[in-house]
This record gives C-alpha cells, sequence and structure tokens, in this order.
C-alpha cells in the first residue's frame, strides 16, 4: 500500500466538524468518557460514540476500559505520523513552486 494510501483513512477521519472537536476535546491531555465528551456538546452519547469509532479505525484514538465506562484518549503516534506526511507534502510543494519560480524568472534566450 502507498503511503498516501495509509494517511487517507487520518484525513478523511479528521474531515469532519465534529470529529475535529472531539479531537480537540481529547487534545487536553486527559482520557474522558463518551458521557463526559457528550456533555455541553449537544450530541447525542450514540453520536459521539460513532465518531470516536471512525477516529480509532483511522488509529487516531483509542478506548480503555475502566470499570463500567470507556475513557477514550488520542494516539500522539498517529497524529506525529501525519504531520510527517503533511511536512513531505509541503516540502515537495515548495521543490515544485521553487523549480515554477525559476522556469518563469529564468531570462528568455
Amino acid at each position: 500500500m502507498s503511503r498516501r494510501a495509509d494517511e487517507a483513512p487520518v484525513f478523511a477521519a479528521l474531515g469532519d466538524a465534529r470529529r475535529l472537536r472531539l479531537v480537540r476535546r481529547l487534545g487536553g491531555g486527559r482520557a474522558l468518557s463518551i458521557a463526559h465528551l457528550a456533555a455541553g456538546s449537544g450530541v447525542t452519547r450514540q453520536a459521539v460514540a460513532k465518531h470516536l469509532r471512525v477516529l480509532e479505525g483511522a488509529g487516531l484514538a483509542r478506548g480503555r476500559r475502566t470499570g463500567r465506562e470507556v475513557l477514550w484518549e488520542l494516539e500522539a503516534r498517529r497524529f506525529a505520523e501525519a504531520a510527517r506526511y503533511l511536512e513531505r507534502v509541503s516540502r515537495s510543494w515548495d521543490r515544485a513552486l521553487e523549480r515554477l519560480r525559476t522556469h518563469v524568472e529564468a531570462p528568455e534566450r
């Protein structure tokens, strides 16, 4: 599988505003329950659970059972991989734009 295909589920999962809000809430560094994540969000616990499963499927979050509830936290490693991928894409575009600039600004022969 190509590297691009490996990253596609990550960016697809992050392409939803509600999931991004969940990521922001989980980004505080402590594990949170579905009930806590749903509280005050205007989203049902069932909807939160569905979005968390999408994030989990992309490797961005994981749940761990603690007593009767499941606490959710982010997978920092997967976010770091996505950041490195974006950095590679950025460098590639920088090189392409530099080649274009050089070509456009070259004196006519």
